[in-house]
């Protein structure tokens, strides 16, 4: 029996948001945005994907004092010397493994990576929505896909800035 609007996922693309969120010019509050979740829209599980890195363990810290779930990707450098974690398909692996266990899932990218995650999920009813960072940057798949589930953070601002 489906409970309207009880134990929703929230499937987070952490450099993705982290990047959009810089793109707007502001800082997001962690525990702020976990708090919005799940008094907006009932998130009782947030993973949060993220490259691990040895030196960043003030913000993993961070992060789950904040109420998030961490899943670590191995961080690799690519030829310009830049270090990458790609964690598209630690995402979409968790979303499928979960899939039973939520009611809807909201997905926190603007990455067309996702389209086939977002559909399969639109088409059996458990997509929430998509929340995008920012809207110049949101994948064109992606809107073309879920048009009328697609949330954008640009107007969030005030409720999830870090002070």
């Amino acid at each position: 029996m489906e409970r309207k609007g009880k134990n929703n996922f929230a499937f987070i693309d952490g450099q993705n948001l982290h990047l959009g969120i810089h793109s707007l010019g502001w800082k997001l509050s962690f525990s702020r945005f976990r708090k919005y979740l799940a008094e907006k829209y009932s998130v009782t599980t947030a993973y949060y994907f993220i490259g691990y890195m040895p030196g960043n363990q003030p913000l993993y810290s961070e992060l789950q004092k904040s109420g998030y779930v961490l899943i670590f990707k191995p961080t690799v450098p690519d030829d310009n010397g830049n270090v990458k974690g790609n964690v598209d398909a630690d995402l979409v692996l968790q979303a499928m493994i979960d899939f039973p266990n939520y009611n809807k899932a909201i997905i926190v990218t603007s990455d067309g990576d996702f389209y086939s995650l977002v559909k399969y999920l639109y088409q059996n009813n458990k997509l929430r929505f998509i929340m995008s960072p920012y809207v110049k940057t949101c994948s064109t798949l992606l809107k073309k896909e879920a048009k009328e589930k697609i949330v954008f953070m640009n107007n969030l601002r005030q409720k999830l800035e870090l002070k």
